[in-house]
C-alpha cells in the first residue's frame, strides 16, 4: 500500500529527509528533525522561514500578530506549491535512479499506476511454399552436394536404387520386357574401389556401365528396352562442377524397342572430406517424350556444395550436343 504524504529518509541521500506527496518523491529535502513522533509536515520554503525549531516546539520565527499572519499565509502558499510541484514531477520521477529506503514505510521509487503496455507484436508471416521462381533443392548428404529440381522433376518415389537423386514426374510401361520405366533420372554416388582419381579417366571408364544399367538389362535380368543395339559418343569434355574441375562423357543409345536414350557420366572431386571423386549419372529417354538434353546442363550447373548457394558450374558446364 502506498505510504501517506510525509518526510521520509531520502533514498538517494540517507543523511537527509525528502518529502513524499503520497504518490511520488518531490524535490524538497531537509536535514532530519529531532527524535519524536513522525508528523507529516509540508515542505519548508527556501525564502521565508516558518519555524525556527523542530515540529512540536511551537517557537515562532517572529513576534506579534502580523508575523503570525504572514507565516500562516506563507505556509498555505508553500503547501499548495508543494502539491502542484508534486503533480508536475509525478511523470518525471519514475526512473531517476533513486532507490527505496529500508523499512515497511519506504515509498516506491517510481509512481504507482498501470504498467506500460507494449504494442502488440506484428503477426509473423506464416510458413508458405517456396515461390514459383525458387527451385526446389534435393540434397546428397553422403557426398555433401545439392541438386536443383528442374520443372517436371521430383524426388525419387518407389525407386529401388538408393542413390537416385531425382526422376521425371510420372511413369510409363516399358516397351520391352514390361515393368515401369521413367523418362529421366539422375544418380549420385561416390567412386569406391578404384585407385584412379582423374575425373576424365573415371568418366570414360563408367560410361559403358552406365549405358548397360540404363538401357540393356535391369537388376532383375529383364530387358525393359529389348537391349542395346548400338551407341555413339555425342559429347565429352571438362566441366566445372560446384567450383571443382570435372569431366563428362555422353552417349546416345539405340535400343531394340522404344526410342532409345542418352546416358552421361560426370565425375568431379568432392568438396568435403578426402575429396573422393563423385560420380553423377544421367539417364534421359530420347524422342519427344524424353527431357530436353539442355536439362542435363541445367542440372550440372545447379550442383552446389551443401550449404553454399553461390558456387556452381563454370567454363564448360554448358557444352554438349543438342538432340
Amino acid at each position: 500500500m502506498t505510504p501517506p504524504p510525509g518526510w521520509y529518509p531520502d533514498p538517494s541521500a540517507p543523511h537527509q529527509e525528502r518529502w513524499w506527496d503520497g504518490t511520488a518523491w518531490t524535490e524538497h529535502r531537509r536535514a532530519p528533525w529531532a527524535a519524536g513522533p513522525e508528523v507529516p509536515q509540508p515542505p519548508r520554503s527556501s525564502t521565508v522561514p516558518l519555524f525556527t525549531g523542530a515540529p512540536g516546539q511551537g517557537r515562532e520565527a517572529g513576534g506579534g500578530g502580523r508575523a503570525k499572519a504572514v507565516a500562516l499565509t506563507t505556509a498555505a502558499a508553500v503547501l499548495v506549491a508543494a502539491i502542484v510541484t508534486g503533480a508536475l514531477l509525478l511523470g518525471d520521477e519514475g526512473d531517476e535512479g533513486d532507490g527505496g529506503a529500508p523499512g515497511a514505510r519506504t515509498p516506491p521509487a517510481t509512481a504507482t499506476g498501470p504498467a506500460p503496455t507494449s504494442a502488440p507484436p506484428s503477426p509473423s508471416p506464416t510458413a508458405s511454399e517456396p515461390a514459383a521462381d525458387d527451385p526446389a533443392v534435393v540434397e546428397d548428404p553422403l557426398n555433401g552436394i545439392t541438386f536443383r529440381l528442374p520443372d517436371g522433376w521430383v524426388r525419387p518415389q518407389y525407386v529401388s536404387e538408393d542413390d537416385v537423386m531425382m526422376t521425371t514426374d510420372g511413369t510409363y510401361d516399358c516397351p520391352g520386357d514390361g515393368g515401369v520405366c521413367r523418362h529421366g533420372l539422375v544418380i549420385s554416388r561416390t567412386v569406391t574401389g578404384n585407385a584412379e582419381s582423374s575425373p576424365k579417366t573415371l568418366a570414360e571408364q563408367d560410361i559403358e556401365d552406365a549405358a548397360d544399367d540404363a538401357y540393356d538389362r535391369d537388376p532383375a535380368g529383364g530387358m525393359p528396352y529389348g537391349g542395346i543395339e548400338s551407341h555413339e559418343q555425342v559429347g565429352a569434355g571438362p566441366v566445372a562442377v560446384a567450383g571443382r574441375a570435372g569431366y563428362y562423357v555422353r552417349w546416345r543409345m539405340t535400343t531394340a524397342k522404344g526410342p532409345g536414350g542418352y546416358v552421361q557420366s560426370l565425375v568431379f572431386p568432392s568438396t568435403v572430406g578426402t575429396e573422393s571423386p563423385i560420380l553423377v549419372r544421367y539417364v534421359f529417354d530420347a524422342g519427344e517424350d524424353g527431357p530436353p538434353l539442355t536439362v542435363m546442363d541445367e542440372i550440372t550447373d545447379g550442383i552446389r556444395p551443401a550449404g553454399d548457394a553461390d558456387t556452381g558450374g563454370g567454363v564448360g558446364s554448358g557444352i554438349g550436343p543438342t538432340d
